[in-house]
């Protein structure tokens, strides 16, 4: 596994960003054992900070804990994956139709700034920094502060399907794909239309379940 090393004061939070990026460029795949000695010696950490990490990620449904076994990289079946993005579909229109009236011009701005962050990274085929933009683009439209709650199940459902994300924006039709429905999301986001706007994310969604379906049901 690739990893970064880190100088003195290494915390739980670097091991858990570490992980974070090897889940994101494909280092630690769906399924795969995650060797917490090989993870410690290529962050320059002790093992114990991996696995407060770990259970971190447990908590968010990134890994499972297997006793006697280990942890690994959650692996999600096409069923899962279905509900997953049926649980989203509801809570996001939930949140975007109340978060739309208020965002200002500032708020739109970033939102837009987002979109050309994640098309410029896309250009580069840097996935993991295209994965953070397509975050604070997605969730710039969303959050709003009367909706802690709406936001932080939005929040989990989005990390329990992270490493099939990074698959999804491995493919470089898929990016260009991706750009094109934030253009038609950003717009509709522009003139405030909810319905317009629930629609375009809706059928962004179906796009990406599609695609990681047919990964997920693809013979080994």
């Amino acid at each position: 596994m690739r990893t970064q090393r880190s100088g003195p004061g290494t915390t739980a939070q670097h091991a858990l960003d570490g992980l974070r990026r090897a889940i994101i460029a494909g280092d630690l795949r769906p399924g795969q054992r995650v060797r917490q000695e090989e993870i410690a010696e290529g962050l320059g950490v002790s093992v114990a900070p991996v696995r407060e990490a770990l259970r971190v990620l447990e908590q968010e449904g990134q890994v499972v804990y297997r006793p006697r076994r280990g942890y690994f990289i959650t692996e999600l079946c096409a069923n899962d994956l279905a509900e997953i993005y049926e649980l989203r579909r509801i809570l996001e229109e939930r949140a975007v139709r109340a978060a739309l009236p208020t965002l200002d011009e500032d708020a739109i701005e970033r939102i837009a700034l987002a979109a050309r962050d994640c098309a410029e990274a896309a250009e580069r085929g840097d996935v993991a920094a295209e994965l953070a933009a397509n975050r604070r683009f997605h969730f710039g439209m969303l959050e709003s502060p009367d909706q802690v709650h709406t936001m932080r199940l939005i929040r989990l459902l989005w990390d329990s399907t992270e490493a099939y994300r990074a698959m999804y924006y491995n493919s470089p039709e898929e990016r260009t794909l991706t750009l094109h429905a934030h253009d038609e999301i950003l717009d509709a986001v522009r003139r405030r239309d909810a319905d317009t706007l629930v629609a375009e994310l809706e059928a962004h969604r179906a796009r990406a379940l599609e695609v990681l379906t047919a990964v997920l049901d693809a013979p080994e």
